[in-house]
């Protein structure tokens, strides 16, 4: 079943599955790659020691996801469900497909589906032998909760979800999250061509109360909105056409503490504008007569961490807007 499509960095397309017992062995031959392509360690990860059975068992206590570039697999990982907690494992990416976002897409569309079945955390276990591995699960959200030994275990919170069934009631949402946003906040927008990033930043304007009319940036990558009244103005950044962090750095955009600075296409680029942000990630339906948006909102970071219950009850008033 499909459950996500996007696009690599170098403009392939991605078709994201979740499998069954059916593609155990698939799966394992995705994990016995990017594991043994790893620096040998001491013990060996146990996912070399994988087999379809034991693959097809550990997606039977959870699910999966299956990452597929122009047919081929290309990446998988397993999640591992324990009541209100979820343990992500077996990341893996094929060699000759790594550094192209295929994994951040992955644990993104894991999470979410963790939020639609009312999860509460995701945990894993990282080797501190691989520290950026350990990094790059850090920029990710995630943060230490314990270690034994060499193995990290990380944690992180898992999305809010908020469904937004048309486009007054995704403006509605931009509108009532002016009230949880400050200065210096940082908001990262993602999504397909046409999901709503922008109608969600109008709705964030308005109630803001800033100047100007909100229009994609897209040719002028940042437009400045400054207050009408007392509270901060807000940056809004298009970063559409930039293909990595240094390029934004290059542009000089950056987080002001007198603005909420919110970064559409801002995924995997935006991220080291501030440790702490808040990334917004709407999704549509796969059956284009359906209008109905899933809003993922993540908390990272101690700032967004204190403010999840008003993220929570941004859902529940939405609903009642609806």
């Amino acid at each position: 079943m499909i459950i996500a499509e996007g696009r690599l960095a170098d403009g392939r397309g991605v078709t994201l599955l979740q499998p069954g017992a059916d593609d155990a062995e698939r799966l394992r031959e995705v994990i016995a790659a990017a594991f043994g392509h790893r620096p040998q360690v001491d013990p060996p990860p146990p996912a070399l020691s994988e087999t379809a059975v034991s693959v097809a068992a550990a997606l039977a206590r959870g699910f999966g996801v299956l990452a597929l570039v122009d047919g081929v697999v290309a990446g998988c990982l397993i999640v591992i469900l324990d009541g209100p907690h979820a343990w992500i494992t077996r990341v893996s990416v094929r060699p000759d497909h790594q550094r192209l976002g295929i994994a951040s897409m992955m644990v993104e569309v894991a999470l979410e589906l963790l939020a639609e079945r009312g999860s509460a955390t995701a945990d894993l276990i990282a080797r501190e032998e691989f520290p950026k591995v350990v990094g790059w699960w850090r920029r990710h959200g995630f943060v230490l909760a314990d270690r034994e030994g060499t193995s990290l275990h990380l944690s992180r919170a898992i999305p809010v979800l908020i469904e937004a069934p048309t486009a007054d009631a995704m403006q509605a949402l931009g509108r009532r999250l002016a009230g949880v946003v400050r200065a210096g906040d940082l908001v990262i927008a993602s999504g397909d061509l046409g999901a709503g990033k922008t109608t969600l930043t109008q709705g964030l304007g308005a109630g803001m109360a800033v100047q100007g009319a909100i229009i994609s940036p897209t040719f002028v990558l940042a437009r400045i909105h400054p207050a009408l009244g007392e509270g901060p103005g807000l940056v809004h950044v298009d970063a559409y056409r930039l293909g990595s962090f240094a390029e934004l750095e290059d542009l000089d955009v950056e987080v002001t503490p007198d603005a909420v600075t919110l970064v559409e296409w801002g995924a995997g680029i935006a991220d080291g504008l501030s440790e702490e942000r808040l990334e917004i990630d709407i999704r549509r339906s796969l059956d284009p007569e359906d209008e109905t948006r899933l809003v993922f909102l993540t908390p990272i970071g101690a700032r967004w961490e204190r403010v999840r219950g008003e993220l929570e009850g941004l859902a529940r008033a939405v609903e009642e807007d609806s």
